[in-house]
């Protein structure tokens, strides 16, 4: 039987600022966005934040109004990252199979280690705070799903156990929408069914849920009967891309077809160079916006051959957003995705329903040369230098690794 850890550094980016300001420890701190470029949300907060109520992703001015004395930081990304780096340090001389989750969060394959999985999360608490003034929370389980659960359950400074005789009494008794990769719209698509609990979906009829969810129902009643078996990856390995995505907001509502033509354009740009960077081609092209009042919506389309050129991506985004948007409702959010990927192009310029793209992918490999040379805003196609409204460019470009859709399509609402 594996030995799976999942190790999660508590209130991660607050505690990297208290290590940095030692007087900021005790009192109310969050890390949040600028609110003057409209990421004015809560990122992190200390547990002094936290017992007043304070809640990650919540709006600054809400959080002002349950702790008027609250500590306001902005983020240090290379703080974090220098932390992030040097925890995964002290896990590397446990086990070389050592698969992040985020900055903070990472699984620890120590099966057959001869300190046992309990002592090795006590040393790793031990020498989390000793050495670099954080504290973690340890789930210790035979899954990586369940170490997950665990490291969630007792926070801060914890190590939680769940093995294969009391997972049915800690675990199944959870709300459904604590099982990873379920998102709100899944729990509210369970609920039709009276599922509400992960024991209800571990006790289901797997056909229910499949006519349910497809074959990701199929995988949260493996995942609730513990039967993960997704192996925790070796450092420097990763795991298979499955899309490549990015998303912003931008410091204005969009209400015209110009801005969220120029916006497309760019994200269709990054996601399209961070394609050709992995030399990887895409069949399903996705546009995600998000309305001025929070609601949000997806159209995506299959095409016959798959690609990585800005071109195409943007020709069929445009095609999707004026078949789902009538511009009465100003667009708050706007997101690409390019998912079913694969690594060779697999056509045939005959076949190919397309115009010959040979000159299109030569012009964007150039530009990726030079972009990497002198910036990403040495060269800009004529539509996104339209600055009727101020966009800044390398902010979209470099958001490469989708974080603002991840939480859409990774570790909130991903099924």
């Amino acid at each position: 039987m594996r030995t799976i850890l999942h190790s999660d550094c508590n209130n991660f980016y607050a505690s990297v600022e208290c290590v940095y300001d030692p007087a900021l420890r005790g009192k109310p701190v969050a890390v949040c966005g600028d609110p003057s470029a409209r990421h004015g949300i809560i990122l992190a907060k200390s547990d002094a934040a936290k017992r007043c109520g304070i809640k990650t992703g919540e709006a600054i001015w809400e959080a002002r109004q349950k702790c008027p004395d609250l500590i306001l930081l902005a983020p240090h990304g290379e703080q974090y990252i220098r932390f992030s780096k040097m925890i995964r340090r002290i896990y590397s001389e446990y086990t070389d199979r050592i698969e992040p989750f985020g900055l903070d969060e990472s699984w620890l394959d120590v099966t057959n280690h001869p300190l046992g999985g309990v002592e090795i999360a006590s040393r790793l608490r031990k020498r989390a705070k000793e050495e670099l003034g954080l504290t973690v929370s340890v789930g210790v389980s035979f899954n990586k799903v369940f170490a997950k659960l665990g490291s969630d359950m007792h926070k801060p400074d914890a190590t939680t156990v769940i093995s294969p005789e009391n997972f049915r009494d800690k675990i199944w008794p959870l709300p459904a929408g604590e099982l990873l990769f379920i998102g709100r719209s899944t729990v509210k698509r369970l609920s039709h069914y009276g599922i509400r609990t992960i024991g209800d979906i571990a006790c289901a009829n797997p056909n229910t849920l499949h006519a349910c969810l497809g074959k990701n129902g199929d995988m949260l009643y493996a995942y609730a009967n513990g039967l993960d078996v997704d192996p925790v990856m070796r450092a420097g390995e990763s795991s298979d891309v499955k899309s490549v995505s990015n998303s912003t907001t931008p410091p204005f509502d969009v209400d015209n077809e110009t801005d969220a033509r120029r916006i497309l354009y760019l994200l269709s740009d990054s996601v399209a160079s961070r394609l050709r960077e992995q030399q990887l081609y895409g069949r399903t092209i996705s546009l995600w916006v998000r309305s001025a009042d929070l609601h949000s919506c997806e159209r995506q389309v299959s095409i016959p051959t798959p690609t990585n050129l800005s071109k195409v991506i943007t020709r069929h985004i445009f095609s999707l957003l004026q078949a789902s948007w009538d511009m009465r409702s100003p667009l708050r959010s706007l997101g690409v995705r390019v998912s079913d990927l694969s690594l060779a192009q697999q056509q045939s310029p005959i076949l190919s329903p397309d115009p010959p793209l040979h000159r299109y992918e030569k012009a964007e490999c150039a530009m990726d040369a030079i972009r990497r040379r002198f910036g990403v805003s040495a060269i800009q196609r004529g539509c996104t230098m339209q600055q009727q409204r101020p966009l800044q460019i390398e902010d979209i470009h470099h958001n490469f690794s989708g974080a603002n859709m991840s939480a859409i399509h990774g570790r909130g609402e991903g099924i």
